[in-house]
């Protein structure tokens, strides 16, 4: 009778750690990104619960989602943003040259259409004496 009982119990505290290790296996990507300030910890927390749900099959996304952030560098995008920015900058840079160049060629055929309008009056004029 003993044994019975015994077996009883031995039952239930397996089915317990297992219960349990199951949820603390789903909040290990929860406790990464709390560790690491993750600015989508609530999302990675609520769908650790989602994939005890749907048979585990969101769980390793959420462990990559959770360790992709690093609060020093955040997602690692800086250097990509500090060349668009140098980009950004070039480009503006060549909007300002080409506006430039729109107006030296703007005067240099107001020019040249001047001194061409002028010019043919007087061969014009020339051709008729």
């Amino acid at each position: 009778m003993f044994l019975d009982y015994f077996a009883l119990g031995l039952l239930i505290f397996v089915a317990l750690v297992i219960f349990y290790g199951i949820i603390v296996i789903h909040d290990i990507p929860y406790e990464i990104a709390r560790d690491r300030e993750h600015p989508h910890q609530d999302a990675i927390h609520y769908a650790g619960w989602v994939s005890l749900f749907t048979l585990h099959a969101i769980w390793p996304f959420l462990w990559i989602w959770a360790t992709l952030w690093r609060k020093e560098r955040g997602w690692g995008f800086k250097r990509l943003e500090e060349e668009q920015h140098d980009i950004h900058h070039r480009v503006d840079e060549l909007i300002d040259q080409v506006s430039q160049l729109q107006k030296e060629v703007a005067e240099l055929k107001q020019q040249s259409y001047s001194s061409s309008t002028i010019q043919p009056q007087f061969d014009r004029n020339e051709e008729e004496q």
